[in-house]
């Protein structure tokens, strides 16, 4: 990956680990989590409570408040974490096009199947199961020429959290 990455964005579908995996390592790195969650408009997550999907016109806002948040992080504590479903290719290219500055993407991949039932153990999110369909519907697996790094939620948080350090050339800190 050369460079330290500054800004690091774990991505995938509804259920698949992003806040747990991206708050893993923000503490393995020593830097801020954002979670993407809190950075959506009451409206917004209103319409996700009740089982409606958003659209690209409640999304572009949210990124734009996301970019700054993550740079704000990053430029006082020189890296952060942020986690945030970024489906689709044009969402990853406005967000990195938003922060003005290389993203690295953390694409957590797994089968339905698996993410189903992690879903089904998060009492209380207002993104209801019955949206994960939408969820793969709309993700379009990073291509090769994306600055991205693909794991499988399959394993331990643990485990997930070392191939990211690996994969991200860094190790780490107090």
């Amino acid at each position: 990956m050369g460079a330290r990455a500054r800004l690091i964005v774990v991505m995938g579908v509804s259920g698949s680990g992003k806040s747990t995996i991206g708050s893993a390592l923000g503490v393995a790195l020593n830097v801020p989590f954002l979670d993407g969650d809190h950075y959506h408009a009451p409206e917004a997550v209103e319409k996700m409570r009740h089982g409606t999907p958003l659209t690209d016109d409640d999304r572009w806002p949210w990124f734009d408040r996301l970019a700054i948040a993550m740079k704000e992080a990053a430029d006082q504590r020189g890296q952060s974490v942020t986690a945030c479903s970024a489906l689709k290719r044009s969402y990853r290219d406005y967000l990195t096009q938003a922060a003005g500055e290389p993203i690295v993407f953390l694409h957590l991949a797994g089968k339905k199947e698996i993410i189903a039932r992690r879903q089904a153990d998060r009492p209380g999110h207002y993104m209801p199961a019955t949206l994960l369909d939408s969820q793969f519907e709309a993700l379009e697996t990073p291509a090769a020429d994306e600055n991205v790094i693909t794991v499988s939620v399959a394993d331990t948080v643990e485990a997930i959290v070392a191939e990211a350090l690996a994969a991200l050339a860094v190790e780490a800190k107090p």
